[in-house]
């Protein structure tokens, strides 16, 4: 069987050192890339610089729009929610009727928009748990975790999901075909939440919050309010998913943020509405209290479409995928 031919649209963090482990493993990987960042990787190729696997540079094919090119067997979205559309529209002329998309992106809506664009039967659902930040064109800094769940929305463990576990796991990424992905994508929706909440409002890493014993209060009664809202939609998540989810916590590094705290320091667009956004609105919707991530949402709200580097200064911390 011939291998799997991976097109990956977002290739930042995330995006690039799932790419560029695939890639290294031989695996044909297209990565779509734009302006400085895809005349790097033309150029001298991907850097991956891991505090864990150490520097590498890989060779791989990047182009700004996979046009003249077979049908891609599997579309990996990594891009931030707000450019959901415009990816899938890149990546039209790699879409086959074979094809499956896989979201690998923050939040719980981005599967409702691919499913829309391409169709249930054609689209994964997935979550990524990775530490990785593009800190310059062409480079990708690695500092924590590198693994992958997902799995097909109706929970059935196919042919397809089989062979691209295998590449993954060929590549060495630590990677899961789960039977019930929704829970998981909620249950990593929780952690990115209010991680993302606590560093971003604080501009404190996870070791400051942790430390003080009320922002880490608050990190709990975001946990619950989501608790509640997954509950309401009919997402079992199991009655100790708060302290599932604060154990995952207190095992981050001390010096991790999250891609929301640093794009807020860098004055970068923000990924609010799919996250914090959504939620709120998701509240109001079934009826389920949220002032805590109310909160937070209109605190951030001002910042949503970013601001001038002048305005603030950029952190150099570690992006939470």
């Amino acid at each position: 069987m011939d291998a799997l031919r991976i097109l990956i649209v977002g290739a930042g963090g995330v995006g690039g050192y799932f790419g560029a482990r695939l890639a290294r493993a031989g695996l044909p990987v297209t990565l779509v890339a734009r302006g400085a960042h895809l005349d790097a990787i033309q150029r001298s190729g991907l850097r991956v610089s891991s505090t864990i696997e150490g520097d590498y540079t890989v060779k791989v094919e990047a182009v700004e729009r996979p046009i003249d090119r077979p049908p891609a067997d599997v579309i990996l979205l990594s891009v931030k929610s707000f450019d959901t559309e415009a990816a899938l529209t890149t990546a039209e002329p790699a879409l086959g009727p074979e094809t499956a998309v896989l979201s690998l992106q923050n939040g719980v809506v981005n599967v409702e928009t691919v499913e829309a664009r391409v169709g249930t039967a054609r689209t994964l659902a997935g979550a990524a748990y990775v530490f990785a930040e593009l800190i310059a064109p062409g480079v990708v800094s690695h500092r924590f975790l590198g693994r992958i769940a997902f799995g097909e929305l109706d929970g059935r463990v196919t042919a397809r999901a089989e062979r691209l576990r295998a590449a993954f796991a060929g590549a060495g990424v630590p990677v899961e075909v789960s039977p019930d992905i929704r829970r998981v994508v909620w249950e990593k929706y929780l952690l990115i939440c209010a991680q993302a909440a606590i560093t971003a409002i604080t501009g404190c890493p996870s070791g400051v919050v942790r430390a003080v014993p009320e922002t880490w209060r608050l990190y709990r009664l975001l946990l619950e309010e989501l608790a509640a809202l997954a509950a309401a939609s009919g997402v079992g998540l199991g009655p100790d998913v708060v302290d599932r989810i604060l154990a995952a916590a207190s095992a981050l590094g001390p010096d991790t943020r999250s891609s929301l705290a640093n794009d807020l320091a860098a004055g970068r667009r923000l990924e609010l509405e799919a996250l914090h956004g959504y939620a709120v609105r998701l509240g109001e919707r079934l009826g389920v209290a949220t002032p805590t991530l109310f909160a937070v949402y209109a605190a951030l709200k001002p910042h949503l479409e970013g601001a001038s580097p002048a305005r603030s200064t950029p952190a150099r911390g570690r992006g939470t995928a």
